[in-house]
C-alpha cells in the first residue's frame, strides 16, 4: 500500500515543500520503502500586498495539493522568535490550514523539537545534521536546496516515523 505524506514548512516570503511516498510490504516481515517524490518552495514577493501574497499562497498551495494527491499532510508548527516575523508565518499558516480544510485533507504537527529527535535521535540537533539525515534517510547524493524544502522534507519523514 503507497502513502503520499507531503510536508510544509509554513512562511510568507518562502513556504517550503517536501513530497514523499512510502510504500509497505505485504510480507511477514514488514518492511517500508520511502522516496522523495517532489520538494521545492512557494515564494511571495515582499513588494506585493498582503492580501495578494497570500492570495499567492492559497492559489498555489491548490494547486500543488491537486498535483501531488496527499493522503496526509504535516506542518511544522510555529517557532516564536521574533514577534513581527511570527504573526506573518500565522497569517500564512492560517491559509495553509484553509486550503487543507476545504480539501478535506489530514494534517498533524510537530515542533521543530519534535522534527530533530524523529530525524537525529537529539531534539537539540543544529540545522546542518537534520539536513544530512534527510539526504541520507531518502537516499539522496546532496542535501535538498532551499533549506525551506529541505526542512519541510524533515517534516514529511516526521509523520513518516509516527505512523
Amino acid at each position: 500500500m503507497e502513502k503520499r505524506i507531503l510536508g510544509l514548512d509554513p512562511g510568507l516570503a518562502i513556504l517550503g515543500f517536501g513530497a514523499i511516498t512510502c510504500t509497505q510490504s505485504s510480507t511477514k516481515v514488514q518492511q517500508t520503502t520511502v522516496n522523495m517524490l517532489d520538494f521545492g518552495v512557494i515564494r511571495t514577493s515582499a513588494d506585493a500586498e498582503m492580501g495578494q501574497r497570500l492570495c499567492t499562497l492559497f492559489d498555489d498551495l491548490h494547486a500543488l495539493i491537486e498535483e501531488l494527491q496527499p493522503d496526509l499532510v504535516a506542518i511544522e508548527k510555529l517557532f516564536f522568535y521574533r514577534m513581527s516575523s511570527t504573526i506573518l508565518v500565522a497569517q500564512a499558516r492560517g491559509v495553509l490550514i484553509l486550503v487543507l480544510g476545504q480539501r478535506r485533507l489530514p494534517y498533524v504537527e510537530f515542533t521543530p523539537a519534535q522534527i530533530k529527535q524523529a530525524l537525529t535521535g537529539y531534539g537539540n540537533a543544529d540545522k546542518s545534521e537534520v539536513q544530512e539525515a534527510v539526504a541520507r534517510e531518502l537516499d539522496l547524493d546532496e542535501i535538498p536546496k532551499p533549506d525551506d524544502a529541505s526542512d519541510a522534507l524533515a517534516v514529511a519523514l516526521t509523520a513518516l516515523y509516527q505512523l
